[in-house]
């Protein structure tokens, strides 16, 4: 096994066992579940040294994209260590070792692309989970039993720092439940990554369009990224000030893999990407706007930010059909409607040590701003908290 490439979906805290051979030395351990495709993903266990162990899980967390070079496979046991991880679809579990394997970073824009949005797709099914309603009538007979919930948040409270009796360092973050059977149910969280992911979600909101309300300047986007280790929604009042819709048509409206969404031509009968899921069955490709625009505003520029598909067919008001029969001068009419214009744009901010500006941003909505609306915010973060 040479590489798997993936998004990480979960994240474990680090522990220490006393190794078996000699109890006076610790060994040290961590597992993350990594995802592919819709379908599958699998758990991954690290071991190794203090140092090893320690630097490796600071390197990485829920939501980046990595490559495991060399790593292990071995077959899951469910009576030991394996019923205590996430269930996967595989038989099998990767081991990483400080000898033998290494994980980084993916440095593939592209790759992240089509990674990315796996974050957010269930791993069971939408009819295997408990309601919390099932949970308080039968709490004796399911406790010590792992479980699957579908319940929305409704409250996330504070972050509570312990030290155990042996002088460990901890955690704990409690976050309140509800559905249509409790109107509250208590949920808590003991590991780093985990509260991390919590502490980002927005309780009673969708993650909609129309559920973002957070004005931002282009400084404050940058700002927060730096800050914040885990993608946020915002809204800011930008001028577009890139926007290439003149541009040969090959570069406005891209093909390509339905899988894996690396740039691919339609003549193709398989995908060319080597780590592609779907690499050895025929070609299946999508068509669509692929544009990369700037953002600016009077505390800088967000550049290259993804403005893709129905979005940008909203935002532009046409489709791909109709862009292609349009005239030169009618691409260059278009591009001045929006060119240099005051925006009303929704954003979903991706931390990126790849890029420059330190950030990725994907365009979830653009639209002209409305001058009085423009002024109203404005106003407000000119002021200040």
């Amino acid at each position: 096994f040479q590489k798997v490439l993936g998004v990480i979906i979960g994240k474990t805290d680090v522990r220490s066992f006393p190794d078996r051979k000699n109890v006076e030395i610790n060994r040290f351990t961590f597992g993350f579940t990594i995802r592919d495709s819709p379908d599958f993903f699998i758990n991954v266990t690290a071991w190794g040294t203090e140092a090893y162990i320690n630097g490796l899980a600071d390197s990485f967390s829920i939501g980046d994209c990595v490559t495991i070079e060399s790593p292990l496979v071995s077959t899951k046991d469910p009576e030991k260590g394996d019923r205590f991880c996430p269930t996967t679809p595989s038989l099998y579990r990767l081991l990483v070792t400080e000898t033998h394997s290494q994980v980084c970073l993916c440095a593939d824009g592209d790759a992240s692309d089509w990674l990315l949005p796996l974050l957010h797709l269930p791993v069971k099914d939408s009819r295997d989970f408990y309601s919390l309603g099932d949970v308080v009538a039968n709490g004796q007979k399911l406790e010590g039993s792992v479980i699957n919930i579908l319940a929305a948040l409704k409250q996330v409270g504070d972050v509570k720092q312990f030290v155990t009796s042996d002088g460990r360092r901890g955690q704990r973050l409690e976050v309140k439940l509800f559905d249509d059977s409790v109107s509250s149910f208590p949920l808590i969280s003991w590991d780093r990554e985990p509260i991390q992911l919590l502490q980002g979600l927005l309780p009673r909101e969708t993650g909609r369009l129309e559920s973002i309300s957070d004005v931002y300047t282009v400084s404050q986007l940058k700002e927060k990224a730096k800050e914040h280790p885990q993608p946020f929604f915002g809204l800011t009042y930008s001028f577009i000030s890139r926007l290439d819709l003149d541009s040969s048509v090959s570069k406005v409206i891209k093909t390509r893999c339905g899988r894996c969404r690396l740039l691919v031509t339609e003549d193709l009968q398989t995908c060319s990407n080597q780590l592609c899921p779907a690499r050895d069955q025929p070609l299946s490709a999508s068509t669509g706007f692929d544009l990369l625009v700037d953002f600016t505003d009077h505390t800088g520029t967000l550049q290259a930010c993804s403005l893709r598909g129905p979005v940008a067919e909203q935002t532009l008001g046409c489709t791909t059909e109709e862009f292609t029969r349009l005239t030169d001068d009618q691409r260059t009419a278009l591009k001045w409607r929006f060119l240099l214009e005051r925006c009303k744009i929704h954003v979903k901010i991706v931390p990126c040590a790849r890029t420059k500006s330190g950030i990725r941003a994907l365009v979830l909505g653009c639209l002209l701003a409305d001058p009085g609306e423009v002024k109203q915010h404005m106003a407000q973060l000119l002021q200040g908290p």
